[in-house]
């Protein structure tokens, strides 16, 4: 890969992006009130779970489509991409999160060096959903598809992490070890949505979405979603 492709995917897996990642839990924070996750081995088989279930089936499915649609120019497929993603988010929550991490890359891109007018003027008026956007910043770069979906399910999996350490809550130590068991499963995650037809594409995760309803009326909570 080119230093300056490495460079861009790097930069978009920092928590440092000003998208907001670092705010929502996905659900996480429900599951320590109520799913009796309270202890590291129970987050970390959570969000290994949330990984292989809902991320590598759904999000990083619809990556691995978008990048070359925005490569080849191909908005009609852009569209139907971005639609699936706003219409198999079940809760407000989730719906929101991805609606505001969207607009947010968005606006980072509108001042990066390099982007595309064009493709982020027809982005701005889907309107983008996360998995959407973050396709159309990696194509920028000469990275092939399963490098950008390895950056994406990284930055995700730091999010995690984090967040696990504070609502769980749990120590540094304890959040390197379960980083270290996503970076061993995301590169079979990106393989398997790297290999799914639209078909078998899906969101189907039903307690998940119950635990994301719960968290709209927490009585106490650190994260958006």
């Amino acid at each position: 890969m080119q230093a300056s492709s490495l460079i861009q995917l790097i930069w978009l897996a920092s928590p440092a992006l000003p998208v907001g990642g670092f705010s929502y839990s996905e659900g996480l924070e429900s599951a320590v009130e109520s799913a009796g996750v309270t202890g590291e081995e129970a987050a970390a088989s959570w969000i290994s779970d949330q990984l292989h279930l809902t991320l590598a089936r759904g999000d990083l499915a619809v990556m691995a489509q978008a990048i070359p649609a925005w490569r080849a120019n191909d908005m009609p497929r852009i569209k139907v991409l971005n639609d699936w993603v706003l219409q198999t988010r079940e809760t407000s929550e989730f719906r929101a999160q991805t609606e505001q991490m969207g607009r947010s890359l968005l606006e980072w891109l509108r001042n990066h060096e390099g982007a595309n007018a064009a493709h982020i003027q027809a982005c701005a008026a889907l309107p983008p959903t996360y998995p959407v956007a973050f396709a159309l910043a990696a194509s920028q770069t000469a990275a092939d598809a399963r490098d950008c979906l390895l950056t994406y399910a990284f930055g995700w999996a730091e999010n995690m992490m984090q967040a696990a350490l504070k609502s769980v809550p749990l120590g540094q130590s304890a959040g390197q070890r379960i980083l270290a068991r996503l970076s061993r499963e995301i590169p079979p995650a990106v393989e398997t949505a790297l290999a799914l037809p639209d078909a078998e594409r899906q969101a189907f995760s039903p307690m998940l979405a119950i635990l994301s309803s719960q968290h709209e009326t927490q009585y106490s909570r650190l994260f958006r979603s």
